[in-house]
């Protein structure tokens, strides 16, 4: 007898018709819903159509809500053809049965004209609320638990309804991640993830990430993890007082560096060539390089603002290096961060981000960055502002975006006392958070630092196993970020 009742996106047969005839095909199948658009052809007979103008639409989850009368409902949700393994939809509603889960995913398959290549994806936690998590094309879910979330859903979102659905049901339901292979499709992205990165900050997203930023905001008010703005009509941020005056400098400028023989000198005149009307220095946090950087570095010695540090731990990472410079006797008062690979975009960067701490009495300011490759030319996406931080609610939406921004720059007695997870992945997002939660963040909005993109960029082209544990990772840092919030507002 059918358990599942199953919901394809449609534009015309030969689309859809190999994925419907599999899926006819096995006995746990009781209905086929064509998901279609208004220039869809004629629809696959035994399939009931239902008109949808957006796959991720509030309205088109409630028009799945209102079918769902099996036990489970399977949302598929590319334009592509769907494969399962043998014996996988079983599977999957063997699981559901056991588990008793709102929702399942499962590892799969990418066909692509090589071959077919391993598509693992991540568990699902408490904090995975990015709303680009990646849950693979089949999306299994409980069909009570399924009307349920989409009878909580309260707005009418365009584009972040099947997001919204995916947070209400994760308020009391388990989300399971099945960590087998048991479905093959198509790869529709083949971007390097470089390239991916920065979806969510091109300008042309502008409009759906405003909706995602809503249903997150929603989400955290509804599980006790949104910080206020205000109490009692003041700034629910601690204030700062800048008094602590036993820094030589004013401020330091931190570039941790290994191996960047091609890139360092150009970061280091960058910031020696700053103007300004305060003492500043350089660190240099050097960490094994071996291609000739450790000497290009000692070709700058004779400047007495520049600091080189030899730090040969094997048990360190970026963020280590990091603590080493904030703690470091001759670091300033705020410290600036450059990558050895990226450069300031002029003279008055340092400037900038340095006044931008009195004039917004933040223990954090975040500058403006434009992508350009390895010549300084302007590529794709282009000036990165992150508009999408607010005073307002900046540290609410920083809990489902995937980076803050460039150049970070910190009040060194907060650095000092918050520190920063000894990791070379995540960790400047994990301090960013952590900071958040008690002092406000400052905003820079023009063009201060040039981001390269090249090919030995750390994140330009990652296997599917390293984002996989850089997300896992992230989302560990959210997680821990939501608890301590949910218990800081509960106090």
């Amino acid at each position: 007898m059918g358990r599942i009742n199953c919901f394809i996106p449609f534009v015309n047969a030969e689309q859809a018709g190999q994925t419907v005839d599999n899926l006819k095909a096995n006995e746990l199948v009781n209905n086929i819903y064509l998901l279609a658009g208004e220039n869809a052809e004629a629809p696959i007979e035994g399939c009931e159509v239902i008109a949808v103008k957006n796959l991720t639409a509030s309205a088109t989850i409630k028009a799945i809500a209102e079918k769902a009368d099996s036990d489970y409902v399977m949302l598929y949700t590319k334009f592509d053809t769907l494969k399962f393994g043998p014996f996988a939809v079983e599977r999957f509603v063997k699981l559901a049965d056991d588990t008793q889960s709102g929702m399942l995913y499962a590892d799969h398959y990418n066909v692509t004209d090589k071959g077919a290549d391993k598509a693992p994806v991540i568990d699902y936690q408490f904090g995975s609320l990015r709303d680009d998590f990646d849950f693979g094309s089949v999306l299994f879910f409980c069909g009570c638990c399924f009307k349920k979330a989409a009878a909580a859903m309260k707005a009418d979102y365009e584009f972040a309804g099947l997001y919204d659905l995916r947070l209400k049901l994760s308020q009391f339901a388990q989300i399971t991640h099945i960590n087998e292979f048991l479905y093959s499709d198509v790869e529709l992205d083949t971007r390097k993830s470089g390239e991916k990165i920065f979806d969510y900050v091109d300008p042309r997203n502008r409009g759906r990430q405003i909706e995602m930023e809503a249903a997150c905001t929603e989400h955290l008010k509804e599980i006790g993890g949104y910080l206020v703005p205000e109490i009692d009509g003041k700034p629910n941020f601690k204030h700062i007082e800048f008094g602590e005056d036993n820094f030589e400098v004013e401020a330091t400028v931190m570039i941790p560096v290994r191996n960047r023989i091609r890139t360092i000198r150009d970061a280091i005149e960058s910031v020696l060539r700053q103007k300004t009307d305060f003492k500043f220095n350089l660190m240099v946090v050097d960490n094994f390089s071996t291609d000739g950087t450790r000497e290009a570095i000692d070709e700058y010695k004779d400047d007495p603002r520049l600091i080189h540090i030899i730090a040969d731990y094997y048990d360190m990472g970026i963020g280590g290096y990091w603590n080493l410079a904030a703690h470091h006797e001759k670091a300033g008062k705020f410290i600036v961060q450059l990558d050895s690979d990226d450069m300031y975009k002029d003279e008055n960067t340092l400037t900038t981000m340095v006044r931008a701490f009195y004039k917004q009495n933040v223990a954090m300011v975040v500058g403006t960055y434009m992508m350009t490759d390895i010549n300084l030319n302007m590529i794709a996406p282009g000036i990165i502002d992150h508009r999408e931080w607010t005073p307002e609610n900046g540290r609410n939406n920083a809990l489902r975006i995937n980076g803050l921004g460039a150049p970070r720059a910190f009040y060194t007695p907060v650095l000092r006392d918050v520190k920063i997870p000894n990791t070379s992945y995540g960790e400047d997002y994990a301090l960013g958070l952590n900071i958040s939660r008690i002092y406000q963040i400052g905003r820079v909005y023009e063009p201060v630092y040039l981001c390269r993109r090249w090919d030995d960029n750390s994140d330009a082209s990652l296997d599917v196993e390293k984002m996989n544990r850089n997300n896992l990772y992230k989302d560990r840092i959210r997680t821990w970020e939501l608890q301590a919030r949910i218990a800081l507002n509960k106090k």
